[in-house]
């Protein structure tokens, strides 16, 4: 099992990071946390779940320990995949996804693409003793607004058409909300499209 990388970032977006170490890329996938946490840096250390199957190797990488064990914790919730998980983690900061289930706020969760009322409901039963002291270990990388341009749609566009949601539909939300918020960073455009997706 593969416990961290640590190594320089070869690419970056805002769903997968390749991380070079002694000559070899590995990729993996990110949330926007960790993206944010990442931006503007040349090395990276990423913690790593590591999931094998049959006709995949996947690489989930967390820029800090509370990220995985959260990913962790979720993924032991029936029904929530390593990519359902990332969704979710991507929507949220650790303290507002901890919060969401510490209070029993089921619209909040259900607020993220793919997660229904009972995913909700099983989320916060299986979760809500489990998740103490996550939440109040982690301070969220502050994100810095910056003009809006033609980067910020294509980033947005992209990381979500990675995630699986399709494009026509991704390119109309994600237009709309730069209208509306024309001062959000690609990470607050990719996490108010995912509650409308």
């Amino acid at each position: 099992m593969i416990e961290y990388l640590r190594g320089e970032i070869a690419e970056l977006t805002p769903a997968t990071a390749v991380i070079e170490c002694c000559g070899v890329g590995y990729e993996t996938n990110i949330t926007l946390n960790t993206y944010s946490a990442l931006q503007g840096k040349k090395d990276a250390k990423l913690f790593i779940y590591e999931v094998i199957r049959e006709d995949a190797h996947q690489l989930f990488g967390f820029s800090n320990r509370q990220e995985r064990e959260l990913f962790l914790l979720l993924i032991s919730v029936s029904g929530i995949g390593g990519n359902t998980a990332r969704t979710i983690l991507s929507a949220f900061t650790i303290s507002e996804l901890c919060e969401a289930i510490a209070t029993g706020n089921e619209a909040a969760i259900k607020s993220v693409k793919g997660i229904g009322l009972k995913t909700a409901q099983r989320i916060i039963v299986d979760l809500k003793d489990k998740i103490k002291g996550i939440g109040g270990d982690f301070t969220g990388a502050a994100t810095t607004a910056v003009a809006v341009n033609n980067d910020v749609i294509d980033g947005a566009v992209s990381a979500l058409v990675m995630l699986g949601f399709p494009t026509a539909a991704t390119n109309k939300v994600v237009q709309a909300i730069v209208k509306s918020e024309p001062q959000a960073t690609i990470e607050q455009v990719i996490k108010l499209a995912l509650k409308q997706l």
